[in-house]
């Protein structure tokens, strides 16, 4: 079935995976800790607080320890959408601010543009939410990108190694998984994807990428056409 749709990645594969661990996730757990006590009644920023007892099973978690257990989870990189939120929000006020701008390599930039006036509808899946997938394409160091894309997937669609959660974006794109072609660096990703029936493409910007699909180094050398 011809491609209509392209689902991409973020980190490692529109964007540096170093802005992400060098840049976003430090940012993140300097300036956390004081927006959580600062907007803990802040009806968004409550609800992921009794997100995060909830996760964690500390239902009693004083405030502090809520803040204990969201730096542990960033330390440990666990993909917790409460975590994911919140990052969301502390980064929001960065980008606003001007003290972030969003990294997107590129040729990424390029072929996004090219897809997009060729007809093609582009997505977003990342284990980053919705809204920080929004702020890093709308604050980007090439100028708002997210006019782009027609939708965005975080973990509440599912985890990203898993065939169903590619079922359900696809089903809420309103199209077989056939007609999409998924962008990512990691090869459980891909493999899930595939086995949903979506077409598949690794990028191998640094090192190797050992999967039984196609690879290539760059979004230049991305024909969605050929797949």
């Amino acid at each position: 079935m011809p491609i209509k749709a392209i689902l991409t990645d973020i980190e490692g594969t529109t964007s540096s995976v170093k802005f992400v661990y060098d840049v976003l996730f430090p940012y993140a757990v300097r300036q956390l800790p004081g927006f959580v006590r600062e907007q803990a009644h802040d009806p968004q920023v409550a609800v992921q607080i009794a997100a995060v007892r909830t996760e964690a099973g500390e239902q009693d978690a004083s405030l502090e320890q809520v803040i204990d257990i969201l730096l542990g989870w960033m330390s440990e990189d666990r993909k917790v959408t409460p975590l994911k939120a919140l990052q969301g929000l502390v980064w929001q006020r960065g980008y606003e601010t001007g003290e972030l701008k969003g990294h997107v390599y590129p040729d990424a930039v390029a072929a996004l543009k090219r897809w997009k006036e060729e007809g093609y509808d582009l997505y977003v899946y990342s284990s980053g939410s919705i809204q920080a997938q929004r702020l890093l394409f709308g604050y980007s160091e090439a100028g708002d990108l997210t006019t782009l894309f027609s939708g965005y997937f975080d973990t509440t669609s599912g985890g990203k190694r898993v065939p169903a959660s590619y079922v359900a974006i696809a089903h809420a794109m309103g199209m077989p998984s056939e007609h999409v072609l998924f962008l990512s660096d990691i090869g459980e990703e891909l493999e899930a994807a595939n086995a949903a029936g979506m077409a598949v493409c690794g990028l191998a910007r640094e090192g190797e990428l050992d999967i039984l699909h196609p690879v290539v180094a760059n979004f230049t050398a991305i024909e969605p056409s050929a797949f």
